[in-house]
């Protein structure tokens, strides 16, 4: 079952992530995961979801994510609250991630998909349980673009550029 728009974003939706800390920010430093509950955090906000095959690979540190690093400001000039990457990795995976990208606060969370629950449950994960790249923008609950990129590499529906045109 796939996310399309006009649906309503799934009621029990929970990530793990690590919260940014300043007493944190190096990257050698731990902090400890903990639930994120999307479905309730974004009920009542604007949110772009990016979700990517796995942190530290080609095509998503090269391009993927420091496209939304760079259009940040106009993602929120259009009205989002919040914007979220998500990939299958543990917690600490993704807040390294962040940290290596130079990300702060929460402008950008990394969140885990862990065991890719979340992208299977829409049927955007492959068999060994890695996320696909696609992108989702939710508008107080309501999903108002969802969609996969064709194939693995790929990189044209989710970007950050396609989504500030999409929204």
């Amino acid at each position: 079952m796939s996310l399309n728009p006009g649906d309503q974003f799934p009621a029990d939706v929970v990530f793990s992530y690590i919260p940014w800390a300043e007493e944190s920010e190096d990257i050698k430093s731990c902090g400890i995961p903990i639930n994120f509950n999307a479905s309730k955090e974004w009920a009542n906000k604007k949110v772009v979801i990016f979700a990517l095959p796995g942190a530290f690979t080609p095509v998503c540190s090269a391009a993927h994510v420091p496209g939304y690093i760079e259009n940040l400001p106009k993602l929120k000039a259009k009205g989002v609250d919040a914007v979220a990457v998500l990939a299958y990795n543990d917690a600490y995976v993704m807040s390294a991630w962040g940290k290596a990208n130079g990300v702060k606060g929460d402008d950008i969370l990394f969140l885990s998909d862990p065991e890719a629950r979340f992208s299977k449950s829409i049927g955007w994960a492959d068999e060994e349980g890695r996320t696909y790249r696609y992108a989702i923008v939710i508008d107080n609950g309501k999903v108002i673009f969802a969609k996969k990129e064709r194939a693995k590499n790929v990189l044209e529906i989710s970007s950050a550029e396609a989504i500030l045109e999409a929204i």
